[in-house]
């Protein structure tokens, strides 16, 4: 019994909470909002919703409390299936316009007669709290980023809070998608690392994995990530939401076994998924910092 308490002792010690991080970030958010308030800023976050896709629908709700509880006031613009293109682009535009409005953020996935990539260009940039836009994109991988996508945002949040400094690091990242894996490429080589992304075409790619001082896997395959995929020590990040054969929730890497070889390893759920929100949150709350400086430096 005393040995098998103390190896979960030890291995409850390599686990990243992402909730016990994401309260950590929170209380310091309520702490900034309210300093705002002093200076009568009230943190405004625009969310538009187009037609009745359900998973959209609870993810913008969930958004709306995790605001609300914050103090960033949460505007919800619920739109029907049949809104035109221009329409949408219209109200976006009305929201660009408004003053006290710091962060828009289209839900996604948009109907099929709408075409995503020129909504998401019509966000100001400096308003584009999810940091999906060109400008965006391009001040990110220049260095130069004030506002990036929140997913990457909120894992080197998580590995900043347990001292894990990238520089001079093997990274390799699985997985090349907009939100995820591009834009974790260009942070962590901002931070000093030496970055690798690997995908579906990759050669050899298990044998990358292998070298890694930090793994990130963003491929969406059940537990693709097997303990003799990694280094002994590797700090593991898992941003898959899979369900398994047994319709239980799972991630990119067989947790099980990785944590046994692994120094720090993420969990599904509880890992990764808290600090998206969180750091959507703190975006917003830094463009409405950026708005306070601005009518500061006006007076």
């Amino acid at each position: 019994m005393a040995i098998y308490f103390e190896l979960e002792v030890r291995l409850l010690g390599k686990i990243i909470d992402g909730k016990l991080v994401a309260q950590h970030y929170t209380a310091e958010m309520k702490r900034e909002v309210e300093a705002l308030g002093s200076n009568h800023i009230v943190p405004t976050l625009a969310v538009i919703i187009v037609g009745e896709d359900d998973a959209s629908k609870i993810y913008v709700r969930n958004k709306h409390r995790r605001a609300e509880g914050i103090g960033i006031h949460s505007i919800n613009i619920r739109m029907p299936e049949e809104t035109t293109q221009l329409a949408l682009l219209e109200r976006i535009d009305l929201l660009n316009s408004d003053p006290e409005v710091d962060g828009i953020l289209v839900q996604l996935p948009l109907p099929e007669h709408i075409n995503a990539q020129e909504v998401l260009n019509r966000i100001n940039p400096d308003k584009d709290v999810d940091g999906f836009h060109p400008v965006n994109v391009g001040r990110l991988w220049s260095n130069n980023a004030q506002i990036v996508p929140s997913t990457p945002f909120g894992i080197m949040k998580m590995l900043a809070f347990y001292g894990v400094d990238p520089a001079g690091k093997q990274a390799v990242i699985i997985g090349r998608s907009t939100i995820v894996g591009r834009p974790m490429a260009a942070m962590l080589l901002n931070a000093n690392a030496t970055v690798t992304i690997a995908h579906s075409q990759t050669k050899n790619l298990r044998m990358l994995s292998q070298q890694a001082d930090i793994l990130v896997v963003a491929v969406g395959q059940s537990r693709f990530i097997k303990a003799e995929d990694i280094k002994p020590g590797a700090v593991v990040i898992d941003v898959g939401m899979n369900r398994d054969e047994n319709h239980k929730l799972s991630g990119d890497v067989d947790f099980e076994a990785v944590i046994q070889k692994a120094d720090l390893v993420t969990p599904v759920p509880g890992g990764v998924g808290p600090m998206t929100i969180t750091m959507l949150m703190q975006q917003t709350i830094n463009i409405a910092k950026r708005r306070a400086l601005h009518a500061i430096q006006n007076k």
